[in-house]
């Protein structure tokens, strides 16, 4: 059972925190929590449709809603938070008019904050991103995972791990590949241990990417 649960659900109220923090009725709670999807999903496309300049490494962290009576707060957790500046004409006023458009919210009742990551390279989402990119570009699995290692490395104490399913390297059969470095200890409900899982379309098929990182603090 330990390999079913999520590793991120397993840990809320321990070593993890929400993402979202609002209240709601029974009748509201579904359209709050596809609200939430629908902000997130447009973020990230957002992003990785208009900042062109981004390095293969860079992406979104996190991202922070907060719902409260007539204003929702939306704080984006980015490696890049230089990018989005208003002198570039990519900043975030379009963002949050488009965003507004599709919620149906006026600007005032709408605040998009930009919040850097200290350490790009010790978020599991940023890592999974740079390894999608390298499949999608025939990068050979085992250079990527290794390669990924040594960037996590550098800014983290604990340990990370990556598991890539599919049809690696385009061969017939898909399989399951992982490298693991330092110590993941994923039974500990105490760790800090972070996660995500990140599919890639490539033109063999679709592989899916996990990344645990844990961080010995």
């Amino acid at each position: 059972m330990g390999r079913k649960i999520h590793p991120l659900g397993f840990r809320l109220g321990v070593s993890q925190k929400h993402y979202s923090y609002w209240f709601a009725q029974r009748k509201d709670y579904p359209k709050f929590l596809e609200g939430d999807r629908k902000i997130r999903d447009f973020v990230e496309k957002y992003i990785r449709t208009h900042v062109k300049s981004v390095s293969n490494y860079g992406g979104v962290g996190h991202i922070e809603i907060q719902r409260k009576t007539d204003l929702i707060q939306i704080d984006i957790h980015t490696g890049f938070p230089d990018l989005l500046i208003e002198e570039q004409s990519l900043g975030i006023s379009q963002m949050k008019s488009d965003l507004g458009n599709i919620l149906g919210l006026e600007s005032r009742n709408l605040r998009v904050t930009l919040t850097g990551v200290t350490q790009p390279y010790g978020e599991p989402k940023i890592l999974a991103e740079h390894v999608a990119s390298q499949l999608r570009s025939r990068v050979p699995f085992r250079r990527t995972m290794k390669k990924t290692i040594e960037l996590a490395g550098r800014t983290n104490g604990g340990g990370i791990k990556i598991q890539i399913a599919g049809r690696l390297n385009g061969s017939e059969m898909a399989r399951v590949e992982w490298a693991r470095e330092g110590r993941v200890p994923l039974q500990t409900i105490k760790a800090n241990v972070s996660y995500c899982y990140h599919p890639a379309q490539t033109i063999y098929g679709v592989l899916g990417i996990k990344i645990w990182i844990f961080r010995d603090t």
